[in-house]
């Protein structure tokens, strides 16, 4: 009697790892852009977040305080984050004289921008008529005209598809 034996071997041939590992490397050339692009467009959707806020408690503001909007990037923070009377005299609790506001809970911090702007939750001053073309020292988050009107600290930067910043 003659027995035969078989060998098998298992396992993956060269040829199949070499397919599985090209395969994988398709997916992540695919894959790596987009999320990439997805943490910048989350950014910039946060900014656009962040600019309705600033309008919506700045035109609610001036609605408030009959037609006057907060006096200066000095006093804009408290005038906005705390107890107001008529004439836009701050008092961090409610009584009889302070009755409107607060606007906001607190300035939310820059979402984009260069690395000494963003995440910063300051306030510096711009003149009004635009949104500035050039970042301002200092490292500032957000500048404030004195007229109604709050523009991220970004300069010229744009997002992905070449909208400016502080167009937002």
């Amino acid at each position: 009697m003659h027995k035969r034996t078989k060998f098998f071997r298992g396992g993956f041939s060269l040829i199949e790892l070499v397919i599985v590992v090209v395969i994988i490397g398709i997916i992540a050339a695919i894959a790596i852009p987009r999320m990439s692009r997805g943490s910048a467009g989350a950014a910039d959707s946060a900014l656009s977040g962040d600019m309705a806020v600033w309008r919506s408690a700045l035109d609610l503001y001036q609605t408030e305080h009959g037609g006057a909007y907060p006096t200066d990037n000095t006093t804009i923070i408290a005038q906005l984050t705390t107890y107001t009377d008529a004439s836009g005299n701050t008092n961090p609790t409610r009584d009889s004289t302070h009755t409107f506001g607060p606007y906001l809970r607190q300035v939310p911090p820059l979402p984009v921008g260069g690395s000494s702007e963003k995440g910063q939750a300051t306030i510096g001053s711009t003149a009004p008529g635009g949104p500035p073309a050039s970042v301002a020292a200092g490292g500032l988050g957000w500048l404030y005209d004195g007229a109604g009107s709050v523009y991220p600290n970004t300069g010229s930067l744009a997002d992905a598809s070449g909208k400016a910043y502080n167009t937002y």
